[in-house]
């Protein structure tokens, strides 16, 4: 059997890192190798959840790769066949825009865009307090988008944060081997 890549990308949900590297060292534990992006603000910023230095070395041990994290190192994705699935995770409600209405403004995107254009799955765990909200239309397109799978969506503080949806990112590993086939796993929307 070919080891198959995964491409994990990764954008400024910084409260959900911790839960998407938990997914990232699963797969790693399942065999794929991992092959690491980020966003510049995610590579950049530091934030209440963590130093950004940290994530870097905690991803870069856990994948044994260096992260892409430049417009111009994720361009390659797609041309040189670098992965056989992509994943956004966390994917914020910013970057759901950006990959509707095409723009490639940062290293994710580049990579999302590069990867579809071979027609290579990707796999999306959003993570926005906007998705019922300014958000929807978009999730709403790339649900009809070929080659674009969802992890399942659930609210995750309907009282507080009414428009508010994160995935089920313990649900990853699954989404990326049904994508290898082709395949949307069901129910994209959960209950808690």
């Amino acid at each position: 059997m070919n080891q198959k890549t995964v491409g994990f990308a990764m954008c400024g949900s910084f409260c959900t890192f911790q839960k998407a590297l938990l997914q990232m060292r699963k797969l790693v534990s399942l065999g794929y190798h991992v092959l690491p992006i980020m966003s510049q603000n995610a590579y950049s910023t530091d934030t209440r959840f963590g130093k950004a230095v940290d994530f870097i070395s905690e991803i870069e041990l856990i994948c044994g790769e260096k992260i892409i994290h430049t417009i111009h190192d994720a361009e390659p994705i797609g041309p040189q066949k670098m992965c056989d699935v992509l994943t956004i995770c966390p994917c914020t409600g910013n970057t759901l825009a950006k990959l509707c209405l095409g723009v490639t403004d940062t290293a994710v995107t580049m990579a999302a865009k590069s990867h579809l254009r071979t027609k290579g799955p990707l796999v999306i765990a959003a993570a926005t307090n906007d998705a019922l909200g300014a958000s929807a239309q978009n999730i709403g397109r790339l649900l009809n988008t070929k080659s674009v799978y969802f992890v399942p969506l659930s609210q995750d503080d309907p009282i507080n944060k009414p428009n508010s949806l994160v995935a089920h990112f313990d649900l990853l590993p699954e989404c990326v081997e049904q994508a290898l086939e082709g395949k949307q796993i069901q129910p994209i929307f959960k209950e808690i």
